[in-house]
């Protein structure tokens, strides 16, 4: 038999064998999807922040200073200890970060246990700069959804839904007009809407908080319905309206009442 035909013969049983293994990890669906993601555009949507960078009112401001030895109380540095670090002094919702449930709730989620496929999710943009143009503190209604649904289309059952105002621009330029109040949000209205009829799992803004009023009722009523937030967001202007992905992350704070957080959007 020559070789070409002994191959032939075989050929069936090699088949057989290869098709009856998996699929090497460079075939693998994660790694498919890894190369895709790779190929697009990241947009961060975090603020730097130091300790002069804006936070409410009822919090301080942060202090960084360099850890020192417990024992000598000299700090560390790269002369002396080959390393130097820094002591971080401030409260958890400082600069970009999450409000976990329980934040507000007695038996909400904290911040290690909210589900790590949360963090992960369809992104959608509601771009409120043309209504903040005649009105400077407007709050998202749900006749603003349904306008931008028109659009867009309907608002996918498990996204993040981020509110676009522009506030971002006066973080480092004037950070005393980003403290402002009151302040482009969310009604009350929308928050419900997109949670009970559109199925959001998280929002976010670039405000401090998520109301127009002092009165938190937004914010008291998503976080009691054990939904979580991420405030004080940057770059929703380089968002598109639909068709990205944003992933989140937080450190794992056992009994976490909120944190700095890192958020980016990956663009479709």
């Amino acid at each position: 038999m020559t070789p070409s035909l002994r191959l032939i013969a075989v050929l069936p049983a090699i088949l057989l064998v290869c098709l009856s293994r998996p699929l090497a990890a460079a075939d693998n669906d994660l790694a498919r999807a890894y190369r895709v993601i790779a190929s697009k555009r990241f947009v961060d949507l975090t603020h730097s922040f130091d300790p002069r960078s804006p936070v409410w009112s009822g919090f301080s401001q942060a202090k960084m200073v360099p850890a020192a030895d417990p024992k000598t109380q000299r700090p560390y540095t790269i002369k002396e200890d080959g390393f130097h670090t820094t002591y971080y002094d401030m409260v958890g919702q400082y600069g970009t970060h999450v409000d976990p449930p329980a934040h507000f709730s007695s038996d909400g989620m904290t911040l290690d246990q909210i589900p790590l496929k949360n963090m992960i999710l369809p992104l959608v943009v509601f771009d409120m700069t043309p209504m903040i143009a005649t009105d400077a503190n407007h709050a998202l209604s749900v006749d603003d959804v349904k306008a931008w649904e028109k659009t867009h289309g309907q608002v996918p059952a498990g996204s993040f839904a981020a509110l676009r105002t522009d506030m971002y621009k006066d973080w480092e330029s004037n950070p005393e007009r980003f403290k402002r109040y009151p302040f482009p949000a969310w009604s009350l209205a929308a928050i419900k809407f997109l949670f009970d009829e559109r199925k959001v799992t998280a929002i976010g803004h670039e405000a401090l908080d998520t109301d127009t009023s002092e009165s938190m009722e937004s914010e008291t009523w998503l976080l009691k319905q054990n939904h979580f937030q991420i405030e004080v967001m940057e770059n929703l202007d380089k968002v598109p309206a639909t068709g990205a992905v944003i992933v989140v992350t937080w450190p794992k704070v056992e009994n976490g009442f909120g944190f700095p957080a890192r958020a980016f959007a990956i663009l479709p």
